[in-house]
């Protein structure tokens, strides 16, 4: 076998095979952890924002560098926490509520965070920041390392909300004239390799628009829900993706849940034993556990 074939995070896999033939009690996984996103906002209102994503293969979120390998001691047990997506808001001029953080071992990413409405209900910052609500509402900040910022609100004619921010981009800014308010598409997500195909993940929401037709935001790619541009509700984000809900439209429009977050695990040694019952596949030399649910992995 030609060990240098491999490549795990910032460190070569070379040194764990070295170790495990001289018995030595670590080992290095490579990650993905990714937060729930937030919910969107009620009336004219911004996107949620994408889970932060933290990720040691292909990209991680923010912009950041990669994340270093995990190292971990055989034997131990690792918690692993699948974080839930924020619920959307329901009433009037209500906010989106922020997405819940993911955990594996020391690695935590942050829940996306809500998308804002009007009346002084600003956007919540998180993994990707909430993308602001109708009438001069700016979009609220990301997490260094894990995602964007949501968008804003125009200042004038403001009925439409900005997006929210995705892993790898910033929700786009809502915008406005005196015939029709364009509500803002949410930030995109960051695709990565780990689980053997490259898959797009943490998108942010879309805002939420006065109009009915087309006026509504895009959700991101990686999972972000759509807007409304009517009074219905806005699209939740995809289950598992950490996705942002879509923000709500006209008077009645109410937000969209964010999608729950993931954690994926791959290393070259098969686990002793695991909880929660995540999936388990192989690519290459590869052993990947993909985590749904919370649960708990014994190397």
């Amino acid at each position: 076998m030609t060990i240098t074939s491999f490549k795990t995070g910032n460190m070569s896999p070379s040194s764990a095979l070295v170790g495990n033939a001289f018995h030595d009690p670590t080992i290095l996984v490579d990650f993905l952890v990714v937060a729930g996103g937030g919910g969107g906002g009620t009336r004219w209102a911004g996107g949620g924002g994408a889970g932060g994503l933290r990720s040691t293969v292909t990209a991680t979120g923010g912009g950041g560098s990669l994340e270093s390998t995990a190292s971990l001691i055989k034997g131990t047990n690792y918690t692993v926490t699948i974080g839930a997506g924020g619920a959307g808001a329901t009433g009037v001029y209500v906010k989106g509520t922020q997405g819940d953080n993911s955990v594996f071992s020391t690695i935590t990413s942050t829940g996306g965070g809500g998308g804002g409405t009007g009346n002084s209900q600003t956007p919540t910052t998180g993994g990707s920041g909430g993308g602001g609500g109708m009438r001069n509402n700016n979009g609220a900040a990301g997490t260094a390392n894990q995602g964007y910022a949501g968008g804003n609100a125009p200042t004038a004619n403001g009925y439409a909300g900005g997006g929210g921010g995705g892993a790898g981009a910033v929700g786009a800014n809502a915008s406005s004239n005196s015939s029709q308010n364009q509500a803002g598409a949410g930030g995109n997500g960051v695709a990565t390799s780990i689980s053997g195909s490259l898959v797009t993940y943490a998108g942010g929401g879309g805002g939420g628009a006065e109009y009915g037709g087309t006026y509504y935001g895009a959700g991101g790619s990686g999972g972000g829900g759509n807007g409304n541009s009517s009074a219905g509700k806005g699209n939740d984000g995809t289950t598992n993706t950490g996705g942002g809900g879509g923000g709500g439209g006209n008077d009645a429009g109410t937000g969209g849940n964010g999608g729950s977050g993931v954690v994926i695990l791959r290393t070259l040694s098969q686990a002793a034993s695991t909880t929660g019952s995540p999936t388990y596949t192989t690519s290459g030399s590869y052993h990947i556990y993909t985590f749904t649910g919370s649960g708990s992995i014994t190397y």
